[in-house]
């Protein structure tokens, strides 16, 4: 099956100079406006690349180009600039908003065939790339998942309520981060490093294999001593992590779970654990895992509690009742917690 070309122009005989030319190598499709061309280029997935005069009527040719980096088509299909036009001022803003050439009228009709053709066999070798490049990655990460789901389950052996804790903290994680990302510039965060953070949340508390069962299930308030062996979870839980072979797991994800695993009990005023962090010493990742563990440790029953309700618990971590934690999360926090009660 032949790949398609579309052609844009306003004026019907440039259209069919264009169509004779190409016509034993591409399907041909026309617009007379930009309007036509978006529709054609929504119809036709197919569609090669892209002969676009930049003056017409209803839709010019800068506005394709806008609308085709709105969609993301910009990136797959090629664009080629066919006019009359020398303004260099244009020509600029053709190619900082994606066009690959300009073609000047009039045109040797052997060069064009070979420079589109070109262009075409380009973008064919590195839309395939870019293919390959993300099913590897979904592989991947579908490893690295499988490999942290493996690890949080170990929990599970130990204590009863961690298997569905691991899951209500990863799913807070995930919109807590996104929020915190689209409020705050300096946090901003990609699906993919939100993803990240969202499964490194579920090794969080992995430490906890080597607390001793009369204190990690022990019915009533720990004891001085019995509390410094549990702020010990963190430190092992990185041990265990560090246990891991490298050709296990990817190290991004490694170093995410790492940080997650041993600052989620760090504060903001420098009053947490380990390693007393103060402020934005502490990862944004680290301190959204750790308002989302103090959430649902606090909405959850416990073997020394009952659960307390999400109002009541939003009351405790807004008036400090569970250690100290960044306003502009808390504000996140704030405007996400509709949905967390949901």
């Amino acid at each position: 099956m032949k790949d398609s070309l579309l052609i844009v122009d306003d004026v019907e005989i440039n259209r069919a100079i264009l169509a004779e030319t190409f016509k034993n190598e591409y399907n041909i499709i026309e617009a007379a406006n930009g309007i036509e061309a978006i529709r054609a280029l929504k119809n036709n997935l197919n569609i090669s690349a892209v002969m676009l005069d930049l003056v017409m009527p209803e839709m010019g040719g800068m506005d394709v180009l806008r609308e085709m980096n709105k969609t993301g088509d910009i990136f797959r299909i090629p664009v080629f600039i066919v006019t009359s036009c020398d303004s260099e001022d244009t020509f600029v803003d053709a190619y900082e908003l994606g066009a690959v050439d300009v073609i000047a009228k009039p045109f040797i009709f052997h060069f064009l065939k070979c420079r589109v053709a070109n262009i075409i066999e380009l973008y064919r070798h590195r839309n395939n790339l870019e293919t390959t490049v993300n099913e590897q990655l979904a592989r991947l990460n579908s490893m690295n998942r499988s490999m942290v789901e493996t690890l949080a389950s170990v929990i599970e052996f130990r204590n009863c309520e961690s298997g569905e804790h691991v899951k209500r903290i990863s799913f807070v994680t995930n919109l807590l981060m996104t929020a915190v990302s689209e409020m705050y510039s300096e946090y901003y965060c990609t699906k993919e490093l939100i993803d990240r953070v969202s499964m490194a949340s579920v090794l969080h508390d992995v430490g906890k294999i080597s607390i001793p069962d009369v204190i990690l299930n022990k019915p009533a308030k720990l004891t001085h001593d019995e509390f410094e062996i549990m702020k010990g979870h963190t430190v092992r839980g990185c041990e265990i992590l560090s246990s891991i072979p490298n050709d296990m797991m990817d190290k991004d994800v490694y170093d995410m779970c790492y940080d997650v695993c041993r600052h989620h009990h760090e504060r903001w005023d420098g009053g947490g654990y380990p390693d007393g962090l103060k402020g934005d010493d502490i990862s944004v990742y680290a301190q959204v895992v750790a308002i989302a563990d103090v959430y649902d440790a606090l909405t959850s029953p416990r073997v020394y509690k009952a659960a307390y309700s999400h109002e009541k618990a939003l009351e405790m971590i807004f008036n400090g009742e569970c250690g100290c934690f960044n306003p502009k999360i808390l504000k996140a926090f704030e405007m996400i917690a509709d949905k967390i009660k949901k």
